[in-house]
């Protein structure tokens, strides 16, 4: 076979061209090949089910002490991630399961084992103590209501977690907390509240919310009782709320969730700690605890009760030191945990007639 020289240069590029073509072809094989060795030894996408999410359902209402007025009613739906830190470093995911954590980890910079991500929705509402005046009551609280989409990370490790949370939502009409109550009202034919029209106006509100939880004491025998201790301390900053809070829980039972205590409908609230390294599931075991807890805040701002942040609105002059203490019983089986609580917050503005009592359902669902 002759070979013209003027063909041999272009001859030689394709020689080459396909030597390089064969060697990618070979280390793509390998890169493939390594990727299935690694994926196939992975949890990976494929896994995933084995690391269930756990679905929080709150519900809060002053009608369990026979009352109705203050903080009146709350309600509140979260998700909450399986780990975070099991996915980072797996090629078998999408690199948007991946960047989740990188974000995490510039929120809530530091060592720990493992983060999960929370979204949440809720909603609030608070009334004076007469139902049945349609004019301004100009020395008890005003009529409120809190709508809001919550976005929050956990990261844990053995006795500590941090939770970075942001909450973006309306105050005012917008909230809908006047057709909340109506409706409830109506189907438990309870007279409804004629001084709605008063509410605060409608505005955008913004908290930041920062919070470590700390077990600071563990005692785990082998019958009963179990027995630890969980401090919390953290601050929120925003239109809606300022303060600087901090507090105990004192748990006891025949069994302990491996999390972070039991709180109330509030910023921070979702202690359904990121599982510890190795483990599937939060709620693999049952039993039945009871707990204790307080709670201080020191309150510099709180719209509810300050009003309007941007316009002219009712108003009551706050107290800046507000405490809550609870007692309740969890119960958790296989797949899921039952929650209640019962609630007693100090006196919140001057004029307050006496402290407020509420309780609190919380059901939490793994799947």
């Amino acid at each position: 076979m002759h070979i013209d020289r003027h063909s041999r240069p272009r001859f030689s590029r394709l020689v080459v061209a396909a030597l390089i073509a064969c060697s990618a072809t070979a280390v793509w094989a390998d890169d493939v090949a390594a990727n299935d060795e690694v994926c196939s030894s992975k949890p990976g996408v494929r896994a995933l089910k084995n690391y269930p999410d756990v679905y929080n359902f709150y519900y809060e209402n002053d009608l369990f002490s026979g009352t109705d007025n203050n903080y009146t009613s709350g309600a509140k739906f979260s998700w909450i991630s399986a780990n975070l830190e099991d996915y980072i470093h797996d090629p078998c995911l999408p690199k948007w399961v991946r960047q989740l954590n990188r974000i995490s980890e510039m929120i809530q910079p530091g060592v720990f084992d493992s983060r999960n991500m929370v979204v949440s929705i809720g909603q609030e509402m608070y009334t004076p103590t007469d139902k049945t005046r349609r004019d301004l009551i100009t020395d008890d609280r005003p009529y409120a209501g809190w709508l809001y989409l919550g976005l929050a990370y956990n990261a844990r490790n053995d006795t500590d977690m941090e939770v970075t949370e942001i909450d973006i939502g309306m105050v005012g009409p917008a909230s809908l907390a006047r057709q909340s109550q109506n409706f409830i009202h109506r189907i438990r034919g309870i007279d409804r509240f004629q001084g709605w029209d008063n509410q605060l106006n409608n505005e955008l509100g913004i908290q930041f919310v920062k919070e470590r939880k700390t077990k600071i004491f563990n005692w785990a025998s082998s019958g009963w009782p179990k027995v630890d201790a969980i401090s919390h301390y953290g601050f929120a900053l925003g239109n809606v709320n300022t303060y600087l809070n901090g507090g105990l829980e004192i748990r006891f039972g025949s069994f302990l969730p491996n999390d972070f205590g039991t709180a109330p409908i509030r910023p921070a609230s979702d202690s359904n700690a990121p599982l510890p390294a190795n483990a599937s599931r939060r709620m693999a075991d049952g039993g039945v605890h009871f707990f204790a807890s307080v709670d201080g805040r020191a309150v510099a701002r709180n719209i509810f009760l300050d009003g309007n942040t941007f316009s002219d609105s009712h108003s009551v002059s706050k107290r800046y030191f507000v405490g809550d203490v609870a007692a309740g019983v969890a119960w958790q089986w296989v797949g899921g945990k039952i929650t209640y609580a019962q609630y007693l917050r100090s006196k919140e503005f001057r004029g307050q007639d006496k402290p407020q009592s509420y309780g609190s359902i919380t059901l939490s669902l793994e799947y």
